[in-house]
């Protein structure tokens, strides 16, 4: 399993629009084979700024998913709305505690 991070800005305006198109397309990109987890995070400081954390099975499983219909057409609606470019990055996750870590 691999975390796949995206940083991504809206223009202010665009960001209700986002934030309709996340919710109509979120649990699809759940329930896409191999992701196992979806949280959508906004910066407390830059409330133009949103991450996207997905969890997945493995990297074909995430390449699967950036080649399909369902990403094209996700990718196709977000991608006016930026005011930058998105970064990306592919982590393998090494320690995760929780409330009982203790």
């Amino acid at each position: 399993m691999f975390v796949r991070i995206v940083k991504m800005g809206f223009h202010e305006e665009y960001i209700e629009t986002f934030l309709n198109h996340f919710k109509d397309n979120k649990l699809a990109i759940r329930g896409f084979k191999g992701c196992q987890f979806l949280e959508l995070y906004r910066d407390k400081t830059n409330p133009t700024i949103f991450f996207t954390y997905s969890y997945w099975e493995s990297e074909d499983d995430l390449e699967a998913y950036r080649h399909s219909k369902l990403f094209k057409g996700v990718w196709g609606q977000t991608k006016p709305l930026f005011n930058r470019p998105p970064e990306a990055w592919s982590v393998d996750k090494i320690t995760s505690l929780g409330k009982d870590y203790g």
